[in-house]
């Protein structure tokens, strides 16, 4: 009797095909190591595309001002790069100054604390049986003297300074290029597409060029409300250095769900050297009464006009974002849920046979 074939028997698998399945396996493992290899410069990749696509829109607003876009793209990176020496410049004599004037008052400090301690009779208690006051002078004399030691940490954060610094002038290098050609790279790969998927295709990145843009001046221009009211409490109260702890709060409010919170709650520590608990207790109502306005009112409306993400899509993007990359998640997490759901509701559309007709009518004006 023949023997039947094991193409011919159903099941079966030929030698043929278990190969093609173990080369896929491994090709699929080999890209994943491959992609974990190179995080670090995939994610400065990603970055530098988000920021080319950020910085589009004002480097076309002076493109039809100047007819220049050369001189557009210059004028635009120059602000980019001032922005954090005018901050350092703003926050570091304060942060130096008012660190200087912690270390000096420290043993003023405790003084007061012992003396608080002597009034109360549980504190009375608890300080004749472990003699914490004590302790804590002896420790804020020699603090002083602690300073020089702190050389070996200073060197490693100017070590990570240079590193980030390297990394930023990279991220902002291949922006630059991003910004200069990355329309034309895109369009190249609209055209080899077809007509249709071409106009389609064309007509999707501008709309998610269009999102994050509106993203980033939505968030610029809530952090910014946050950071003016912010000095104008700060200054009715007489927070010295009204004006970088502004700031703070400014830099801080640009990071989703948590940002505002770490801020409120910087300056409320620092308000404690102040004028305690007067100004305490009325920066931290402050705090809480604006945090829910911000939350219910200023943010949804803003975020709303800007991208049109659902509120839990927001949320939950943000989480995860945050989870797996930290603070750089939680802030590219909302953009790229905006860019994922127009993605999917543009293919939607494409779909459909009555979408034909408007997919082939003429592309908007480019935008990045």
């Amino acid at each position: 009797m023949p023997a039947v074939p094991s193409s011919a028997v159903p099941g079966a698998l030929s030698a043929r095909a278990v190969l093609r399945v173990v080369i896929t396996v491994v090709c699929v493992v080999l890209t994943l190591y491959l992609i974990y290899l190179l995080r670090t410069p995939l994610t400065w990749i990603f970055v530098a595309g988000f920021l080319a696509t950020a910085l589009s829109g004002p480097v076309n607003w002076l493109h039809r001002r100047t007819g220049r876009r050369g001189l557009s793209i210059a004028i635009v990176y120059i602000a980019l790069i001032l922005v954090p020496i005018l901050l350092a410049a703003l926050l570091v004599p304060a942060i130096v100054e008012q660190l200087n004037n912690l270390i000096n008052n420290l043993p003023a400090y405790v003084n007061d604390l012992q003396d608080f301690i002597e009034r109360n009779e549980t504190l009375r208690q608890l300080e004749q049986d472990y003699n914490v006051t004590a302790e804590l002078e002896n420790q804020a004399r020699t603090l002083p003297g602690r300073v020089g030691d702190a050389a070996g940490i200073l060197s490693d954060i100017g070590l990570g300074l240079v590193n980030s610094v390297f990394a930023g002038v990279t991220i902002l290098v291949l922006s630059l290029f991003m910004i200069g050609s990355g329309r034309n790279w895109l369009n190249w790969i609209a055209d080899r597409q077809g007509p249709e998927r071409s106009v389609w295709l064309r007509r999707l990145f501008d709309r998610i060029g269009n999102a994050v843009g509106n993203y980033v001046a939505g968030a610029l221009g809530q952090a910014a409300i946050a950071g003016v009211l912010a000095y104008l409490v700060l200054t009715i109260l007489g927070v010295p250095y009204a004006g970088s702890l502004a700031v703070v709060i400014f830099l801080l409010d640009l990071v989703p769900l948590v940002g505002a919170t770490l801020g409120a709650i910087l300056v409320g520590i620092i308000t404690l050297f102040n004028d305690f608990p007067t100004v305490t207790i009325i920066w931290t109502i402050w705090s809480i009464v604006y945090q829910q306005i911000e939350n219910n009112v200023i943010q949804p409306r803003i975020q709303a006009r800007a991208v049109a993400v659902h509120p839990f899509v927001v949320l939950t993007s943000v989480l995860f974002g945050s989870t797996l990359f930290g603070v750089l998640g939680a802030l590219l997490a909302i953009p790229i849920a905006a860019s994922i759901q127009i993605s999917i509701v543009e293919y939607n559309r494409l779909r459909r046979p009555e979408t034909i007709a408007a997919v082939q009518a003429p592309p908007p004006e480019e935008t990045v």
